[in-house]
């Protein structure tokens, strides 16, 4: 078994390690089909060659055409590391600097097998989520960071290290790009291509810039909203004897079984793969499983009438679900299901983010390589008979809403019945989360944000839930009632956290927060590395998804009507700001969350070592990274980012932001467009 210094030693070439292809008793990403020219081929495999000598060119480039042939892609599995992948304590790794150290833990948490959804093809969530495009970036980059100084910084090109450029002991460690492509070549079918060439790559959101936490770093959010669809559709925060019904189980889906039993109600979830399935059963994150419907129409019923919270794995597909649930109301009149969505991975429909009804999981995977043009035509079908049972369960009385995973946006294209009459670019028959139940608290400036204890000791992780209680609890008397009940629904979280058994992989914990909030926890932890209470230093992310660095005009940006929505402006400048402001690595992504093309996003990850230093960054950092996205909510019209803005302003001499003038008159416009 190698060990970290080997793994940080670079490409092995002397001797070459043996080819073990891939372990057929892991899950899989599926295979691709990006349809290369015999020209491409050729241009992909040198494109492949270029990571090596010469002399080793004739052993590696048959297997490099096999593997591009028989997936689609080349993963350059032969340097897949022997050490297993996980996020081993900061002091461990070999290097010149500890922020370096912090970057290579997170690489490694990514990749582990109990965080990745794919780990053999560097995926960690959503399907085609990559870290890396193959295993000699992955070693490469491992190398680079453990020869740093505190005065370069790793540049990252779509997985690529393109190599350590002289910077400043102020400058971000890394900065990373994901798919930057121009944007006429932003399609789906540039994308297969230029990814089998190796030259770009989907990052997801948190996969390609090294911030995934697991399943957990979606699990509080998707509580917050089943939480607030239940105030919002159906009256009430107690969710007991309501019954939520979804679909996926995977890295960011499988969040939603753990987190509708801590709301307290009973969840539903169908999942086609059985890996992930059993993977959440074996982490405790499904408390039951069924493959039966009878059984599993029985225990919803069972669940309902106890009023028993439950999270119910159903091993089939969600369409058969969903007329099954439309059927027991036809034929009885009952309705058994008052919530509803998707988390199926739309942004990928055709190459395994959404599995056709009318195939087996098998059959569905034979035919999207054999016969893509079927599989596509198949897809678009599954998905019009999918909404047509939830629009026919809406008219009943059932509420659902659009999970941000393009499912409503792939089903319009399909030619499904969500359109909105007389509604805007973004809008359908049902809201997106970000619309109706989630967005007005991004314009008061709270998102997920979240932080790994680099020690991977769970007394730390203990520690800094305290920490982060105590701050929103002395935070909470002194703020508006809207801002209050954002807080309260966090203590109760980061209370209860420690006791769902929420963390995979690296010891880490998420809460939401709004900007007072951020930079408290953060300075407050920062001075617990410094005292010695929490043991290691403390590296501080977010999601992707949050108040300023995302531009998605079908989920995060859905809100914003001002006719930006689908402008990109903000989550470049959260990009930039955030570098100069003192981040210990940067990325900049296409395509995270609801596809290639469809949005931009940037984050980051700052390390809280204890300095003086480290707090100046931290508070400069996350006031900008809070603060931009709030403005431009404000200027799109929204009244809570107006409010906010001017609260901050308030408090922030330095700050000054130009404010809209409303038109209070609507005759004013009338007249002048009548004229």
């Amino acid at each position: 078994m190698s060990s970290l210094k080997d793994v940080c030693s670079g490409l092995p070439l002397d001797p070459l390690p043996p080819n073990q292809g891939r372990d057929p008793s892991v899950p899989h990403a599926p295979v691709r089909a990006p349809n290369l020219t015999a020209e491409e081929e050729r241009l992909a495999l040198r494109n492949a060659l270029r990571y090596f000598p010469p002399s080793h060119h004739a052993t590696l480039a048959p297997e490099f055409a096999q593997e591009l042939r028989q997936y689609g892609h080349i993963y350059m599995y032969r340097f897949r590391p022997t050490l297993p992948m996980r996020a081993y304590p900061i002091d461990q790794y070999p290097c010149r600097t500890r922020q370096a150290a912090a970057i290579m833990l997170m690489i490694m948490n990514n990749l582990d097998p109990a965080v990745a959804q794919f780990p053999q093809e560097l995926v960690t969530y959503g399907g085609n989520g990559q870290v890396f495009s193959n295993w000699a970036q992955f070693r490469l980059v491992m190398h680079y960071l453990s020869e740093m100084s505190e005065e370069q910084t790793l540049v990252m090109y779509s997985g690529h290290p393109m190599g350590l450029f002289p910077s400043l002991p102020s400058s971000p460690r890394a900065i990373i790009t994901n798919g930057m492509v121009i944007p006429n070549y932003s399609s789906r079918a540039q994308y297969e291509k230029m990814f089998a060439l190796g030259v770009s790559m989907y990052g997801q959101m948190t996969a390609g810039s090294y911030c995934y936490i697991g399943p957990q770093g979606i699990v509080h959010g998707t509580m917050l909203t089943v939480l607030n669809a239940g105030r919002r559709y159906l009256g009430s925060g107690d969710l007991s004897g309501r019954v939520f019904v979804t679909s996926g189980l995977g890295g960011m889906s499988g969040a939603q079984a753990k987190a509708a039993v801590i709301a307290g109600c009973v969840g539903v979830i169908a999942e086609v793969d059985e890996a992930p399935l059993r993977k959440r059963h074996e982490q405790g994150w499904v408390m039951e499983v069924t493959s039966n419907m009878e059984h599993c129409i029985a225990r919803i019923r069972e669940a309902k009438s106890s009023k028993t919270p439950l999270s119910l794995g159903y091993h089939g597909n969600i369409v058969d679900l969903w007329e099954r649930l439309l059927l027991e109301y036809e034929r009885t009149g009952e309705l058994l299901v008052d919530l509803g969505s998707d988390q199926t991975s739309l942004h990928n429909p055709f190459n395994g983010g959404y599995y056709p009804v009318q195939l087996s999981f098998r059959q569905a995977n034979q035919v999207m390589v054999a016969d893509p043009g079927r599989f596509k035509t198949m897809v678009q079908e599954s998905l019009k008979r999918h909404v047509s049972a939830i629009n026919k369960l809406a008219d009943a009385g059932m509420f659902f809403w659009d999970y941000g995973n393009a499912f409503l946006l792939e089903a319009q294209r399909a030619g499904a019945q969500v359109g909105k009459v007389g509604g805007g670019a973004t809008e359908f028959r049902y809201p997106s989360y970000v619309q109706h139940i989630m967005g007005d608290i991004f314009s008061l400036g709270f998102g997920p944000f979240r932080w790994v204890c680099t020690s991977g000791d769970p007394q730390d992780l203990a520690e800094t839930d305290n920490i982060a209680s105590r701050v929103l609890e002395e935070m909470s008397a002194h703020v508006t009632d809207d801002v209050r009940q954002q807080y309260d629904d966090n203590i109760r979280w980061i209370r209860e956290a420690g006791k769902h058994k929420m963390v995979v992989g690296s010891q880490a914990r998420i809460l939401y927060s709004d900007q007072r909030g951020r930079v408290s926890i953060a300075l407050a932890i920062n001075r617990a590395v410094a005292n010695g209470s929490v043991s290691a230093p403390v590296v501080i992310s977010r999601d992707h998804h949050d108040v300023s660095g995302t531009d998605s005009p079908f989920r995060e940006t859905s809100n914003v009507y001002d006719g930006s929505a689908f402008c990109a402006d903000m989550a470049v400048h959260n990009f930039v700001g955030d570098a100069f402001r003192g981040a210990t690595w940067v990325a900049l992504h296409n395509g995270g969350g609801v596809g290639w093309g469809e949005v931009i996003n940037g984050g980051f990850g700052l390390l809280l070592d204890g300095s003086a230093e480290a707090a100046r960054r931290a508070s400069l950092m996350l006031n900008w990274d809070v603060s931009n996205g709030v403005a431009r909510r404000c200027w799109s019209g929204n009244s809570n980012a107006y409010e906010t803005i001017q609260r901050t302003m308030e408090e922030d001499g330095l700050l000054r932001v130009t404010m809209p003038f409303p038109v209070r008159d609507e005759r004013v416009l009338d007249r002048a467009l009548q004229g």
